[in-house]
Protein backbone atom coordinates (compact mmCIF):
# COMPACT_ATOMS: atom_id res chain seq x y z
CA UNK A 1 0.00 0.00 0.00
CA UNK A 2 1.39 3.44 -0.89
CA UNK A 3 1.34 6.43 1.43
CA UNK A 4 -1.52 8.11 -0.44
CA UNK A 5 -3.76 5.09 0.09
CA UNK A 6 -2.76 4.92 3.74
CA UNK A 7 -3.64 8.58 4.08
CA UNK A 8 -7.11 7.98 2.66
CA UNK A 9 -7.69 5.08 5.04
CA UNK A 10 -6.52 7.13 8.02
CA UNK A 11 -8.83 9.98 7.03
CA UNK A 12 -11.77 7.59 6.72
CA UNK A 13 -11.02 6.17 10.16
CA UNK A 14 -10.68 9.64 11.69
CA UNK A 15 -14.08 10.65 10.27
CA UNK A 16 -15.67 8.05 12.55
CA UNK A 17 -14.68 10.21 15.52
CA UNK A 18 -15.48 13.50 13.78
CA UNK A 19 -18.99 13.41 15.19
CA UNK A 20 -19.98 14.45 18.69
CA UNK A 21 -22.32 11.53 19.28
CA UNK A 22 -19.84 8.87 18.16
CA UNK A 23 -17.04 10.49 20.17
CA UNK A 24 -19.29 10.59 23.25
CA UNK A 25 -20.05 6.89 22.83
CA UNK A 26 -16.37 6.00 22.60
CA UNK A 27 -15.46 8.05 25.66
CA UNK A 28 -18.26 6.44 27.68
CA UNK A 29 -16.98 2.99 26.74
CA UNK A 30 -13.59 3.81 28.26
CA UNK A 31 -15.04 2.42 31.49
CA UNK A 32 -14.40 -1.04 30.01
CA UNK A 33 -18.02 -2.21 30.27
CA UNK A 34 -20.35 -3.37 27.53
CA UNK A 35 -23.28 -0.97 27.04
CA UNK A 36 -26.66 -1.38 25.38
CA UNK A 37 -27.82 0.92 22.60
CA UNK A 38 -30.57 2.21 24.88
CA UNK A 39 -28.07 3.21 27.56
CA UNK A 40 -25.86 4.98 25.04
CA UNK A 41 -28.81 6.75 23.41
CA UNK A 42 -29.84 8.10 26.81
CA UNK A 43 -26.29 9.22 27.56
CA UNK A 44 -25.82 10.95 24.20
CA UNK A 45 -29.32 12.46 24.17
CA UNK A 46 -30.34 10.95 20.83
CA UNK A 47 -33.03 8.57 19.64
CA UNK A 48 -32.62 4.80 19.51
CA UNK A 49 -32.57 4.69 15.67
CA UNK A 50 -29.94 7.43 15.61
CA UNK A 51 -27.65 5.70 18.09
CA UNK A 52 -28.05 2.40 16.24
CA UNK A 53 -26.80 4.05 13.05
CA UNK A 54 -23.78 5.47 14.85
CA UNK A 55 -23.00 2.16 16.53
CA UNK A 56 -23.17 0.31 13.23
CA UNK A 57 -20.57 2.70 11.80
CA UNK A 58 -18.27 2.28 14.78
CA UNK A 59 -18.57 -1.51 14.72
CA UNK A 60 -17.98 -1.76 10.98
CA UNK A 61 -15.02 0.62 11.33
CA UNK A 62 -13.39 -1.57 13.96
CA UNK A 63 -13.55 0.81 16.93
CA UNK A 64 -16.26 -1.20 18.70
CA UNK A 65 -17.17 -4.85 18.91
CA UNK A 66 -20.63 -6.29 19.32
CA UNK A 67 -21.66 -8.75 22.04
CA UNK A 68 -24.93 -10.68 21.72
CA UNK A 69 -26.66 -12.18 24.72
CA UNK A 70 -30.01 -13.65 23.81
CA UNK A 71 -32.08 -10.89 22.25
CA UNK A 72 -29.87 -8.19 23.72
CA UNK A 73 -27.11 -6.40 21.86
CA UNK A 74 -24.18 -4.83 23.69
CA UNK A 75 -21.19 -2.92 22.35
CA UNK A 76 -17.76 -2.33 23.85
CA UNK A 77 -14.42 -0.97 22.73
CA UNK A 78 -12.55 -3.25 20.35
CA UNK A 79 -9.68 -3.65 22.82
CA UNK A 80 -7.17 -1.95 25.11
CA UNK A 81 -5.20 -0.46 22.22
CA UNK A 82 -8.37 1.35 21.09
CA UNK A 83 -8.93 2.62 24.63
CA UNK A 84 -5.37 3.93 24.92
CA UNK A 85 -5.64 5.65 21.55
CA UNK A 86 -8.89 7.37 22.56
CA UNK A 87 -7.47 8.50 25.90
CA UNK A 88 -4.41 9.89 24.12
CA UNK A 89 -6.51 11.77 21.56
CA UNK A 90 -8.68 13.21 24.32
CA UNK A 91 -5.57 14.34 26.19
CA UNK A 92 -4.25 16.17 23.12
CA UNK A 93 -7.52 17.95 22.41
CA UNK A 94 -7.77 21.59 23.59
CA UNK A 95 -9.61 21.64 26.92
CA UNK A 96 -11.86 24.36 28.19
CA UNK A 97 -11.76 25.15 31.88
CA UNK A 98 -14.69 23.26 33.34
CA UNK A 99 -16.78 25.41 35.65
CA UNK A 100 -18.72 23.38 38.18
CA UNK A 101 -22.22 24.76 38.71
CA UNK A 102 -22.87 22.83 41.92
CA UNK A 103 -21.03 21.13 44.75
CA UNK A 104 -22.03 17.73 43.35
CA UNK A 105 -20.62 18.63 39.92
CA UNK A 106 -17.38 19.87 41.47
CA UNK A 107 -17.03 16.67 43.51
CA UNK A 108 -17.63 14.53 40.43
CA UNK A 109 -15.05 16.47 38.40
CA UNK A 110 -12.45 16.27 41.16
CA UNK A 111 -13.03 12.54 41.72
CA UNK A 112 -12.54 11.88 37.99
CA UNK A 113 -9.25 13.79 37.99
CA UNK A 114 -8.02 12.20 41.22
CA UNK A 115 -8.36 8.50 40.39
CA UNK A 116 -10.23 6.57 37.71
CA UNK A 117 -9.97 3.68 35.32
CA UNK A 118 -8.87 4.12 31.73
CA UNK A 119 -10.44 1.00 30.22
CA UNK A 120 -8.70 -1.54 32.50
CA UNK A 121 -5.79 0.39 34.03
CA UNK A 122 -5.36 3.20 36.57
CA UNK A 123 -5.47 6.82 35.46
CA UNK A 124 -5.75 10.32 36.85
CA UNK A 125 -3.39 11.59 39.55
CA UNK A 126 -3.26 8.09 41.02
CA UNK A 127 -2.22 6.45 37.75
CA UNK A 128 0.42 9.05 36.97
CA UNK A 129 1.77 9.00 40.54
CA UNK A 130 2.07 5.20 40.41
CA UNK A 131 3.96 5.40 37.12
CA UNK A 132 6.29 8.05 38.55
CA UNK A 133 6.92 5.99 41.69
CA UNK A 134 7.70 2.85 39.67
CA UNK A 135 10.12 4.84 37.53
CA UNK A 136 11.91 6.40 40.51
CA UNK A 137 12.33 2.97 42.12
CA UNK A 138 13.83 1.51 38.95
CA UNK A 139 10.84 -0.74 38.21
CA UNK A 140 10.33 0.92 34.84
CA UNK A 141 13.00 2.01 32.36
CA UNK A 142 12.13 4.81 29.89
CA UNK A 143 15.47 5.04 28.10
CA UNK A 144 14.05 3.39 24.96
CA UNK A 145 10.30 3.50 25.28
CA UNK A 146 8.96 2.01 28.50
CA UNK A 147 10.22 -1.37 29.71
CA UNK A 148 9.54 -3.38 32.86
CA UNK A 149 12.87 -4.02 34.54
CA UNK A 150 13.89 -7.23 36.35
CA UNK A 151 13.35 -5.31 39.61
CA UNK A 152 9.87 -4.49 38.40
CA UNK A 153 9.15 -8.13 37.67
CA UNK A 154 10.28 -9.12 41.17
CA UNK A 155 8.14 -6.37 42.69
CA UNK A 156 5.05 -7.69 40.91
CA UNK A 157 5.82 -11.21 42.11
CA UNK A 158 6.17 -9.96 45.69
CA UNK A 159 2.73 -8.35 45.40
CA UNK A 160 1.36 -11.68 44.20
CA UNK A 161 0.59 -10.32 40.75
CA UNK A 162 0.89 -12.66 37.79
CA UNK A 163 0.87 -10.96 34.40
CA UNK A 164 -0.76 -13.10 31.75
CA UNK A 165 0.74 -13.46 28.29
CA UNK A 166 -2.21 -12.45 26.14
CA UNK A 167 -0.95 -12.22 22.60
CA UNK A 168 -1.01 -8.92 20.81
CA UNK A 169 -0.89 -6.70 23.91
CA UNK A 170 2.40 -5.22 25.13
CA UNK A 171 3.63 -6.03 28.61
CA UNK A 172 3.88 -2.32 29.44
CA UNK A 173 2.74 0.66 27.47
CA UNK A 174 2.56 4.42 27.96
CA UNK A 175 -0.91 6.02 27.81
CA UNK A 176 -1.22 9.82 27.83
CA UNK A 177 -3.50 10.82 30.72
CA UNK A 178 -6.42 13.00 29.68
CA UNK A 179 -6.43 15.15 32.84
CA UNK A 180 -2.78 15.11 33.91
CA UNK A 181 -1.38 15.39 30.36
CA UNK A 182 1.41 13.03 31.41
CA UNK A 183 1.81 9.28 30.89
CA UNK A 184 0.27 6.61 33.05
CA UNK A 185 1.01 2.91 32.73
CA UNK A 186 -1.08 0.69 30.47
CA UNK A 187 -0.44 -2.70 28.88
CA UNK A 188 -0.75 -6.04 30.66
CA UNK A 189 1.10 -4.78 33.74
CA UNK A 190 -1.12 -1.71 34.04
CA UNK A 191 -4.24 -3.89 33.79
CA UNK A 192 -2.91 -6.37 36.35
CA UNK A 193 -2.08 -3.60 38.84
CA UNK A 194 -5.57 -2.12 38.48
CA UNK A 195 -7.23 -5.51 38.94
CA UNK A 196 -5.07 -6.23 42.01
CA UNK A 197 -5.84 -2.85 43.59
CA UNK A 198 -9.58 -3.42 43.12
CA UNK A 199 -9.45 -6.95 44.52
CA UNK A 200 -7.46 -5.80 47.56
CA UNK A 201 -9.90 -2.95 48.21
CA UNK A 202 -7.18 -0.30 47.83
CA UNK A 203 -9.49 1.41 45.34
CA UNK A 204 -13.17 0.91 44.60
CA UNK A 205 -15.57 2.06 41.91
CA UNK A 206 -17.72 5.11 42.53
CA UNK A 207 -21.21 4.49 41.16
CA UNK A 208 -22.03 6.19 37.89
CA UNK A 209 -18.69 6.52 36.13
CA UNK A 210 -15.01 5.66 35.90
CA UNK A 211 -13.92 7.46 39.07
CA UNK A 212 -12.39 5.46 41.92
CA UNK A 213 -12.41 5.94 45.68
CA UNK A 214 -8.92 5.63 47.15
CA UNK A 215 -8.14 4.14 50.58
CA UNK A 216 -5.00 4.55 52.66
CA UNK A 217 -4.00 0.98 51.78
CA UNK A 218 -3.14 2.19 48.26
CA UNK A 219 0.27 2.97 49.77
CA UNK A 220 0.98 -0.75 49.29
CA UNK A 221 1.48 0.05 45.62
CA UNK A 222 4.70 1.75 46.68
CA UNK A 223 3.38 5.31 46.52
CA UNK A 224 5.18 7.95 48.61
CA UNK A 225 3.39 8.89 51.82
CA UNK A 226 2.93 12.47 50.63
CA UNK A 227 1.21 11.32 47.45
CA UNK A 228 -1.14 9.03 49.37
CA UNK A 229 -1.99 11.82 51.80
CA UNK A 230 -2.73 14.18 48.91
CA UNK A 231 -5.03 11.64 47.28
CA UNK A 232 -6.88 11.04 50.54
CA UNK A 233 -7.16 14.72 51.47
CA UNK A 234 -8.85 15.45 48.15
CA UNK A 235 -11.26 12.54 48.53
Amino acid sequence: MNIASEGQELAAWARMLADGTRATVCLALLDGRAWTATELARLAGVSRPTISEHLNQLVSGGLLTEVRQGRHRYVKLAGPETAELLEGLAALAPRRTEVATSLAAASKRDAFARARTCYDHLAGRLGVALTDAMTERGLLDWSDGVVLTPEGQRWLENLGISVGGRSGRPLVRSCLDVTERRPHLAGRVGAALCEHALKQGWVSHITGGRALKVTGSVRDLGLPAGVVQDLLSRG
